[in-house]
């Protein structure tokens, strides 16, 4: 390109691949979305270099402890992109965040984001902003700030990724964790709604490269089109948990991530103890037999890479189980008892499945 002289015309940022009023006009639209997960504690507004928690709320605990978290969603944004859908992906956000705050006991503070993209295409980054927020109302934190970043040359105009991160608060002795478990603990399991944020790389590998199906395809025993199952937002479960630990005695929670169900339930099961969980207790959703079956993935691989339709899980005393599913019936969470906690044996790890699963 030259200027009316023939010379070649001066490099500016827009040249480059970055559109500076894009990137506030998704500001402005996304202004409106951050204000309704707004707390007494923020200050301000967006638009700042910071966000701002007043920090003198914590004074009514004896012995606070922040409680952090950062995360981000994995290539589910590809599906999210492939589809056009773009505001689920923010739900997936605050609860792989927020929920892994909430493990510890914590209530979520606060969390700010962090969207990278090829292109600033406003309406589209605001979209990811509402779902973001809409999350972080379902949380019960606040969204105080965060980054879109415009990345032309180093990603394609259409693509994007999102991370986040966020705070919580805990007092002191109420931190919930391994020291707290004992035997005859009971498993109460919390349903998933189905894949969450985990394991994308061997669904996309068994759907797309082995089962050569299309996102738009009907799948019957889904009831819906395979992308609208792929992309079914995580659950989040933050509120729920804090209810729980109002409402009965709760010695641990368990994040069911990366790692699937037994992984990440011996993260807190104490030297000597053991988690056993009864595979005869729950049915896991469709969508994780027909990777199975479709990928030829064996059961433990599915198990160790999948949540397989439990997507957090409460340690409690044997007897408060009963009151424990009665506060998550009550919130409308399905939930069951799945396993016991045991003596750990001599080649037992912390947590393991057994039997088969329901029909």
């Amino acid at each position: 390109m030259s200027d009316s002289s023939g010379a070649p015309a001066g490099a500016s940022y827009a040249a480059a691949g970055v559109d500076i009023e894009a990137g506030d006009r998704a500001v402005e639209l996304m202004k409106e979305w951050v204000k309704k997960t707004r707390r007494p504690e923020v200050l301000g507004g967006i638009g700042g270099f910071a966000g701002l928690f007043d920090a003198s709320a914590l004074k009514r605990y004896e012995r606070p402890l922040l409680a952090s978290a950062t995360d981000g969603v994995g290539t589910k944004v590809d599906l999210a992109r492939q589809l056009g859908v773009y505001d689920s992906i923010g739900h997936d956000l605050v609860a792989m965040v927020m929920d892994d705050i909430v493990v510890c006991g914590a209530e979520p503070l606060f969390m700010t984001d962090y969207i990278c993209v090829g292109k600033v295409h406003p309406e589209r980054v605001a979209a990811i902003v509402k779902g973001i927020a809409e999350g972080c109302v379902l949380a019960g934190c606040a969204l105080i700030g965060g980054e879109t970043a415009e990345h032309p040359g180093l990603l394609g105009p259409d693509d994007f990724d999102v991370a986040g991160a966020g705070t919580g608060v805990v007092e002191a002795d109420r931190v919930l964790g391994a020291d707290r478990i004992q035997e005859g603990d009971a498993v109460i399991a919390m349903a998933s709604s189905g894949l969450h944020s985990n394991g994308y790389s061997l669904v996309r590998h068994v759907v797309f490269e082995r089962a050569r199906l299309r996102l738009d395809q009907e799948i019957a025993e889904f009831g819906r089109s395979l992308g609208e199952e792929l992309l079914e937002p995580t659950k989040i479960y933050s509120l729920d948990c804090l209810a729980l630990m109002r409402t009965t005695e709760v010695h641990a929670f368990s994040h069911i991530t990366g790692g699937g169900l037994a992984a990440n339930l011996a993260r807190v099961i104490p030297d000597g103890l053991h988690a056993t969980l009864d595979r005869g207790t729950w049915t896991p959703a469709p969508v994780f037999d027909l990777v199975g079956r479709e990928g030829r993935v064996e059961r433990l691989e599915l198990e160790k890479t999948l949540n397989m339709g439990v997507g957090m899980i409460a340690i409690v005393p044997g007897d408060s189980a009963d009151a424990a599913l009665t506060t998550l019936a009550d919130r409308g969470v399905e939930a069951w008892v799945a396993g016991e906690i045991t003596a750990r044996g001599e080649h037992s790890t912390g947590a393991a499945l057994h039997g088969d699963y329901a029909a």
